[in-house]
């Protein structure tokens, strides 16, 4: 039996423990907040589990196996930390940490204790996310050429926190997932209307050597949710709508070709617009699928699919993009 300890009961926490506590051969012993109102729901939710404000409680536990770690993000590296220092197995919300020398660190202490840590990068376990890389890789899109990631909504403001360190990480890991080459720069622009000096309104650019584009729009201002990725191949195109209850992937059999008139100095495009095709997804619930993988993976001794490595991918991005923000949106190397 794997027992595992919860370490922050807000938002995303309860969905982690009920999740958890479904898997087979694993148990949610522990879950911790600082809040004495949130532990108290706890109590009613999870009756069977211990509880507690202090986290270093469930570290020191060696019943112990693993721990879950949904505490603010300036907390991530420093609860990891300590908990593979415990010799605890580690799954982080995202973003992973709040640098790349952080993230850098955990993965190495990770390799040295031997556990396993990994990232809750929740899109990678969608069955929309995943059908869409297997049309991918298929060919049937042609050449990538550009991703454009829509994901807006009115708040929640985050007190730590810009809206690119708490939006795009979804985007990003999800790119990542779907396009084998890095990106080689990164521009970004954003402002704050809170005085805080946290933007809640950022625009991401990132530039790839081969020609593909990808672009993000992040915003906590905005009167509608709206959750949608566009990707352009050479031959057709994808639309992936979050919001949509069951066609979430649909694909476009529209395009466009160029040709030059080099007597007329001019460029030819020929437009074509053909069938639309929803394929079907699989509708497991994508936080169950990130148990089965953190719990198998501690079991068989293999990386899960979002390991640290993705993890310290995304905080580079995100990292690069805070600097460039920094500079009025001036190109990053990466």
């Amino acid at each position: 039996m794997l027992n595992v300890g919860v370490i922050g009961y807000g938002y995303w926490g309860p969905n982690l423990v009920r999740n958890f506590s479904r898997q087979e051969g694993c148990r949610v012993k522990w879950i911790s907040d600082t809040r004495g109102q949130r532990l108290e729901q706890a109590k009613k939710d999870h009756p069977f589990a211990a509880t507690t404000t202090d986290h270093t409680e469930i570290l020191n536990d060696p019943a112990t196996d693993a721990v879950i770690i949904a505490a603010p993000v300036l907390l991530h590296y420093s609860i990891a930390k300590e908990a593979l220092g415990k010799n605890k197995h580690v799954l982080i919300e995202k973003p992973m940490t709040s640098s790349v020398a952080q993230a850098q660190e955990l993965i190495a202490l990770a390799g040295r204790q031997n556990r396993t840590l990994m990232v809750d990068h929740t899109f990678l376990y969608t069955g929309a996310v995943r059908r869409i890389k297997t049309i991918i890789d298929s060919g049937e899109i042609g050449r990538l050429d550009y991703f454009d990631s829509t994901r807006i909504n009115l708040g929640l403001f985050q007190p730590d926190i810009n809206v690119i360190w708490d939006l795009a990480p979804h985007d990003i890991s999800i790119l990542n997932f779907l396009v084998s080459e890095k990106p080689v720069s990164v521009s970004a622009t954003g402002i704050s209307h809170t005085q805080n000096k946290l933007e809640n309104i950022a625009y991401l650019t990132l530039f790839y050597q081969n020609n593909f584009i990808a672009h993000f729009s992040c915003s906590w201002s905005s009167p509608v949710k709206i959750r949608k990725i566009l990707i352009g191949g050479s031959k057709k195109m994808i639309l992936f709508d979050d919001v949509e209850p069951t066609e979430k992937v649909k694909i476009y059999d529209t395009g466009y070709s160029v040709k030059s008139d080099e007597e007329k100095h001019k460029i030819l495009v020929d437009y074509r617009a053909g069938d639309i095709f929803i394929p079907k997804t699989e509708q497991r619930e994508a936080l169950d699928a990130v148990a089965d993988d953190f719990v198998s993976a501690i079991r068989d001794g293999r990386p899960p699919a979002a390991d640290g490595q993705s993890g310290l991918e995304v905080v580079r991005i995100l990292e690069a993009a805070d600097r460039s923000m920094r500079l009025n949106g001036k190109e990053i190397r990466l």
